[in-house]
Formats: C-alpha cells, structure tokens, sequence
C-alpha cells in the first residue's frame, strides 16, 4: 500500500504543472507601469527624440488595456503620453507572453497575478530600441 500511495503522489506532482499551464490568466483590464528603455536612432512615437549616434535612456509611463479575451487570445492598446498602439497577443501553454503592434513585438511573463513585465523589440532602418516595463494591474 505504501508503494501505490508514493506512485499517486509522484503522478499528482507531475500533473499538476501540467494543468497549471493549460489555463491562461484573465489579463483583461487596465496595467499601469514605467518602462526602462534603451534606444539608438530617433526613436519611436513613445520614445521620439533628435536621433543620436549614440545610445540613449528613457523612461516612459505606460498603460495597457486589455479589452477583449479569448482562452489565450487578446487585444486591446497600449499607450504613452504620446501614443497609442492597438495590439494583439496570446500566452502560450509554458505561460510567455507574445504580443505584437505595428512596428515591433513584446514578449512578457506574469510575475504575480497582478503583475507582469513586457519587455519590447523595434527594428528599423532609423531606430534600434529595447524596452522593457513591469505594469502592475489596476483595481
């Protein structure tokens, strides 16, 4: 007997995980946080400035509304002082975040239930930017 009970909690802690990743987590609502950028070039609408040969700072406050889900499936926008971006996204079964806008694409994690980190990639001809930000959600 105590052979079979080590056998079924063996194949509870390995289950467990498993059913943890399938359920994406309700994101819908308003996430609020600053970014730390990094940006070589002018930039873009969030972060525009005289382009620079070299590389330069910029922290920016950002709001993400997520208006609509699906399972792992989103949309909504994100936005700054200065702009505001429609995008879509979906978390996959390992529980990362991708996201993409018009000029670039996020990849993220949850590090709470009431926060995660985006952290974002633009390539162009004029900009290189990395960004990342730790929005925390509103109530």
């Amino acid at each position: 007997m105590p052979r079979f009970s080590l056998i079924i909690s063996i194949f509870v802690l390995i289950a467990m995980p498993a059913a943890a990743q399938t359920t994406a987590p309700d994101l819908r609502g308003t996430w609020k946080g600053e970014s730390e950028t990094i940006v070589l070039g002018s930039g873009n609408p969030h972060h525009a400035a005289p382009s620079s040969p070299e590389p330069r700072l910029s922290n920016v406050g950002f709001t993400l509304t997520i208006t609509r889900q699906d399972g792992r499936r989103f949309s909504g926008s994100f936005s700054s002082a200065r702009s505001t971006d429609a995008l879509i996204g979906v978390v996959s079964r390992s529980g990362t975040i991708f996201v993409v806008d018009d000029d670039g694409y996020t990849v993220g994690t949850m590090l709470a239930p009431n926060r995660m980190e985006l952290c974002y990639l633009h390539l162009s001809a004029s900009t290189r930017l990395a960004s990342c930000v730790e929005l925390t959600k509103q109530q």
